[in-house]
């Protein structure tokens, strides 16, 4: 399929994983839909449009400058429509199918995207859901991996996340949630495929440490891992695309997540030091106070889960940032969200 506009060029469409791959001065044309999207003032007080767009390859993050043009082809042909902020069509963006035409520009020494053409789709023909990005793991995989991690936990441990999951039915929601609007994860089985790998891992430093000699409760660690980010099924929605909640915006997903899970314990009867033990996980996970943990982790079990998500959310971003590097670069763009530039290196003949 093609996306035409009046003076533009008609061109293949692109998936924003070939985007981001493009070099400065590319031209593309992509469709998707919008994850999000906000009014902003230019220098000279004009509007322009800072907006995110996702298929099933992945998010591209972009601007739609004052003197881009925009389209309706809600309908069989397209009109073009002067002022986009007073239409129906453009005045709530989220969650709408769009074209987007646009150039890889540079910034500050790093690419960026600005859209010269924004073409409204019929969203009969082109639903939103379709182009929502799905985890690249295998559901069934993540599934019988969440299932062995719980049964792993055994007694009162195991009976009690039955209970949470299946008895209390959060399980058909859990299964398919993001784990954020940004950052990481955020996408459609982003919260399984998260904790799922955050489990895994503080499971083996529980055992590693385990055998060391260490005091700790391995089914402990494990729950707690797969409980920690239980309050994001409240900080976030599927509109198709992950969007915050306004809840989720002004308490955070720590806070609702001890609730959801205090309230479900007295509910189940949990014992008294389980219900400590595995709690302090839940909200000390982010492992300091700068990052929204009330309380610093105290315990082996909460450091291992910690240090797990820790590591599963920075392994992330390199995977994210390295997957948008052009062919023989080994040092990738500077990533906000780790703070950092990753390293791609590759193993020599001689090592």
């Amino acid at each position: 399929m093609t996306i035409r506009g009046d003076g533009v060029e008609e061109q293949r469409l692109s998936k924003t994983g070939e985007i981001r791959r493009m070099a400065k001065d590319d031209r593309f044309k992509v469709l998707g839909v919008v994850s999000r999207a906000s009014v902003r003032k230019d220098k000279n007080g004009k509007n322009y449009w800072d907006i995110a767009l996702m298929d099933d390859e992945g998010i591209i993050e972009g601007k739609i400058w004052g003197n881009s043009r925009w389209w309706d082809k809600s309908g069989d042909g397209q009109v073009e429509v002067t002022d986009p902020a007073e239409s129906p069509l453009f005045c709530e963006l989220v969650g709408k199918t769009l074209g987007l035409a646009g150039q890889v520009a540079e910034f500050k020494g790093q690419l960026q995207y600005n859209f010269s053409g924004v073409f409204f789709m019929n969203q009969e023909r082109f639903p939103p859901h379709q182009f929502v990005q799905r985890s690249p793991i295998d559901q069934a995989t993540l599934e019988k991996e969440f299932f062995d991690l719980l049964e792993s936990c055994g007694g009162q441990v195991e009976a009690f996340l039955r209970y949470v999951f299946f008895e209390r039915k959060l399980w058909d929601r859990f299964k398919d949630w993001p784990a954020a609007v940004a950052h990481h994860h955020a996408y459609v089985g982003g919260l399984l495929e998260h904790t799922v790998a955050v489990a895994r891992t503080a499971r083996s430093l529980a055992r590693t440490y385990s055998e060391s000699g260490l005091e700790i409760n391995v089914p402990v660690a494990v729950a707690g891992a797969l409980l920690h980010d239980l309050g994001k099924m409240d900080s976030y929605r599927l509109v198709p695309a992950p969007e915050m909640t306004v809840i989720g915006t002004v308490i955070d997903h720590i806070v609702l997540g001890y609730g959801t899970f205090s309230s479900l314990a007295a509910d189940f009867g949990l014992e008294e030091r389980l219900f400590l033990a595995i709690g302090h996980i839940l909200v000390s996970h982010h492992g300091c106070r700068e990052f929204g943990s009330p309380v610093l982790p105290a315990t082996p079990e909460a450091m291992a889960v910690s240090a797990a998500d820790e590591l599963d959310f920075r392994l992330f971003c390199w995977k994210n940032s390295v997957e948008k590097m052009e062919d023989g670069k080994e040092i990738s763009d500077y990533n906000v969200s780790a703070q950092r530039r990753f390293w791609k290196w590759e193993q020599g003949n001689g090592a």
